[in-house]
């Protein structure tokens, strides 16, 4: 097992993760308006310095030569830990609509079972451009949602859309592989 840079970076996204969730679920039944704003700006934070870490793992593999099997499986994982955690606490805190909520998490769990048969045969799992910019979307989404800013619902939509089309993207770049 290699434990370079990236893969300690993923594994503090691992980390961050419940602490955010537990953070949010704070936020639940509070009604001082100062520690909920103290809080709000906290989630922010540790979900910024997350994302940052999810950045920083891909590009320091990919530049640095660093790429590993168990980053190729960790990363993606981290990343579905983090928005689980996110949307999950969004959700139960009445800030993000749950079938919102239900469609990115099923296809986030659909489509990581997915890359696992692909990357077992052999198939280029590496994320696409549709796929980036989904986790783009869903990141900013995410953060307008925690800072309960204008407009985090018509991102978290926008964050749907492309979430399926990405996922899209995944099955038929499999069936096309496995038509050639």
């Amino acid at each position: 097992m290699s434990l370079n840079l990236p893969n300690s970076l993923a594994f503090i996204r691992i980390l961050l993760a419940p602490l955010l969730f537990f953070l949010l679920l704070e936020l639940e039944n509070k009604t001082n308006t100062a520690l909920i704003s103290w809080l709000n700006y906290f989630c922010a934070l540790i979900f910024v310095v997350a994302s940052i870490t999810d950045f920083f793992d891909g590009y320091i593999a990919r530049n640095w030569n660093q790429k590993t099997k168990l980053g190729a499986i960790i990363d993606p994982l981290a990343d579905k830990m983090l928005t689980l955690a996110a949307f999950l606490g969004l959700m139960m805190i009445d800030r993000a609509n749950a079938w919102a909520i239900y469609l990115i998490l099923i296809r986030e769990f659909f489509i990581t079972g997915f890359r696992v048969v692909m990357a077992s045969e052999n198939i280029d799992v590496s994320a696409s451009i549709a796929g980036k910019v989904k986790t783009i979307f869903q990141m900013i989404a995410i953060g307008f949602l925690i800072m309960q800013w204008w407009g985090g619902n018509i991102l978290l939509w926008i964050a749907v859309a492309l979430t399926l089309y990405s996922g899209l993207e995944y099955i038929l770049a499999y069936i096309k592989n496995k038509i050639i």
